[in-house]
């Protein structure tokens, strides 16, 4: 099953392919069914690798975010919910949001008194 792309701003569509997930068990309380599960989604996207990102973005997205990209892969990992779709679900979100904050230009700073 391929993954669906990830619609970050209306000019901005991450392929499906250029997602990459992984899946582990999650740690703490839970019985049997945390310990056995692999609940927590873990998404990664390689932002120096993205034909979907223009270079003069990029290279502004990387500035933004700093030593959360320092190698150009972006990874947001949930573990909160039971559900691994419900995990999925979120991890997508955040990484959506991560990005078109990247992608934002900071507000002129005026200078007080």
């Amino acid at each position: 099953m391929s993954e669906e792309p990830l619609r970050v701003t209306e000019d901005l569509v991450i392929p499906g392919d250029e997602l990459v997930w992984r899946f582990e068990t999650t740690g703490g309380p839970g019985g049997q069914h945390a310990n056995r599960s692999r609940t927590r989604a873990e998404l990664s996207f390689d932002l120096r690798a993205s034909n979907a990102v223009g270079e003069q973005m990029k290279q502004h997205m990387l500035a933004r975010l700093g030593s959360r990209a320092r190698t150009g892969v972006i990874t947001v990992a949930v573990d909160e919910s039971r559900s691994q779709w419900r995990n999925r679900q979120m991890a997508r979100r955040r990484l959506g949001d991560l990005l078109r904050d990247a992608m934002t230009e900071p507000k002129p700073r005026k200078p007080t008194r």
